[in-house]
């Protein structure tokens, strides 16, 4: 899900691009510098981006002879990726490669000008470190530090990373037909798109209006609404992004949350623009559709609790 929340985050923010490569903890895509910022402005479930150096063997550095460096000082900082390569060893070709780095650019481990990473996975790859993902920001909109919240709510990172994987773009309609405390709208409108709140129940269309306002964020439009009537109220939506009640804690108003999966995907396709896009989670991986599915992720939660990101495509009529 990472890689494919960087590629549609690289879609959306360049007018030309090349997805080059990627593998286990990477994505190599070439696109125009002057991107590079609004990319990593919305990036939800990446943890660094920068400009790539080479694909490297440990026991053939010399091909590190013609990579270039930034002006100025550098360290490697090395990240084993879940495990792989267990017998390289990282402090060896950490000092390999800085011996030579070292005879164009000086080492200064405490603060150096210039962080080259060192990705270690199927191969070592190495990039000088542009734009560091800062997850505390979006921390400081978790459930807990919400004025009106609800202990079920989606993290920020994965509603971000929701949005993110529909391919939105900045000035886009988004609307969460289904959305509770506005964890969805919230990070909606902090990337720069029109956020529309709908829910059956108006207690949680009020709180979502009250944490907007917490966040100094704007709603584009609201309702209370059930899911079956959003045709009659919405229309010409670029994304609808969600996340459906289930379990035994949600609110459904006594109807089977199985009915009100079925309803919004009735409902959902009829809001949209054409080609527009849907993104949806739901504890199961759906079978059937009233949309294209174009891609499903799954997330363990806990026990026997999993998440299905859908993302899923109206037809272009």
């Amino acid at each position: 899900m990472p890689k494919a929340e960087a590629e549609r985050c690289i879609m959306a923010e360049c007018y030309r691009y090349n997805i080059i490569g990627n593998g286990p903890g990477y994505l190599l895509a070439s696109f125009p510098e002057s991107c590079l910022n609004s990319i990593a402005d919305r990036l939800a479930l990446t943890h660094s981006i920068g400009r790539y150096l080479g694909t490297y063997d440990p026991e053939n550095t010399a091909q590190l002879s013609n990579a270039q460096l930034p002006e100025g000082t550098f360290a490697i900082k090395a990240k084993r990726f879940e495990g792989m390569m267990k017998d390289t060893d990282s402090q060896k070709t950490i000092r390999d490669i800085g011996n030579i780095l070292s005879k164009k650019n000086d080492v200064d481990l405490r603060n150096p000008d210039v962080v080259v990473k060192m990705q270690m996975c199927d191969k070592i790859h190495l990039y000088v470190e542009e734009r560091v993902i800062d997850p505390n920001i979006m921390e400081k909109r978790k459930v807990g530090e919400r004025p009106f919240f609800s202990p079920i709510s989606l993290h920020p990172k994965y509603a971000r990373a929701l949005i993110n994987l529909t391919g939105a773009k900045k000035g886009d309609t988004i609307l969460d037909p289904f959305c509770g405390t506005g964890g969805i709208v919230i990070e909606a409108a902090e990337m720069g798109m029109k956020a529309i709140a709908s829910d059956f129940d108006e207690e949680m269309v009020l709180g979502c209006r009250e944490n907007m306002d917490f966040y100094g964020l704007a709603l584009h439009d609201h309702e209370v609404i059930d899911i079956k009537d959003i045709p009659n109220r919405f229309s010409e939506i670029n994304a609808v992004v969600t996340d459906p009640p289930y379990g035994r804690s949600t609110k459904t108003g006594g109807e089977d949350v199985t009915y009100i999966h079925e309803c919004a995907m009735r409902s959902i396709p009829k809001v949209l623009i054409s080609g527009g896009k849907a993104g949806i989670i739901l504890p199961y991986e759906m079978r059937r559709s009233t949309m294209e599915l174009d891609s499903v992720f799954k997330q363990h939660v806990h026990g026997t609790l999993s998440r299905f990101y859908h993302v899923l495509k109206k037809p272009n009529h």
